[in-house]
Order: C-alpha cells, then sequence, then structure tokens
C-alpha cells in the first residue's frame, strides 16, 4: 500500500500540465526577454537558440526539455513562424512599444480576444 501512496504522491502534474509549464518557461525566461532585448517583434532561429543556451545553462535545465516550447507558441498563434525568422503576434507590440513585462496568460489571453 505504501508503494502505491509514495507513487501518487511523486507524481504531481499531468503531462499536458508540463507542456504549459515549459511554454510559459519558454515565453516568460527566454522568448519575452529576447524580443525586449533586441527591441522588435522578431527574432531569428540563431537568435533564439543562442539566448535558449544561456538560459539552459543558468538554470540547470537541459535544452531538450525546452526544444518544443517554441514549436508549442506558433502553434498556440503567440508567435508567427517564416522561414528562419518568429515574429510577434500583432496584438502583442503595443506592450513591447510601453517595454511591458507580458506573461504568457496575458499573451495568449490577447492573442485569442477578439
Amino acid at each position: 500500500m505504501s508503494k502505491i501512496n509514495n507513487d501518487k504522491d511523486s507524481i504531481s502534474k499531468g503531462k499536458h500540465a508540463h507542456s504549459t509549464e515549459y511554454r510559459r518557461l519558454i515565453w516568460e525566461m527566454i522568448v519575452w526577454p529576447l524580443i525586449m532585448e533586441k527591441n522588435r517583434p522578431y527574432f531569428s532561429i540563431d537568435e533564439y537558440q543562442l539566448k535558449r543556451i544561456i538560459f539552459s545553462k543558468e538554470s540547470n535545465i537541459p535544452s531538450s526539455k525546452l526544444s518544443g516550447g517554441l514549436i508549442s507558441l506558433v502553434v498556440k498563434g503567440i508567435l508567427i513562424k517564416e522561414e528562419n525568422v518568429y515574429s510577434l503576434h500583432y496584438r502583442l507590440i503595443p506592450y513591447l512599444r510601453k517595454k511591458a513585462i507580458l506573461t504568457y496568460g496575458q499573451a495568449l489571453k490577447e492573442t485569442y480576444t477578439k
């Protein structure tokens, strides 16, 4: 019985919760800071990869855990992929102009709001 209880205690999040957590992490710790750093609503894949490597080393999170986050942001509509460039959804550009801190939840809500 105790083994079953221990297994249940060790499982705190489901598959989708982990995906959301990594997507949020990519947005708030890599993508949005990169956009703010560059002060433009787009970035290249090379710029992203460099920022991801630096973050991965500083946080001790393997880059393999972070690899799907960027594509997931494209699927959610927050970013738009054009060849080797990723652009910000047009509704998020005012946040860049204001130099605002934009959380993943706010970005998601803004892109889905009509």
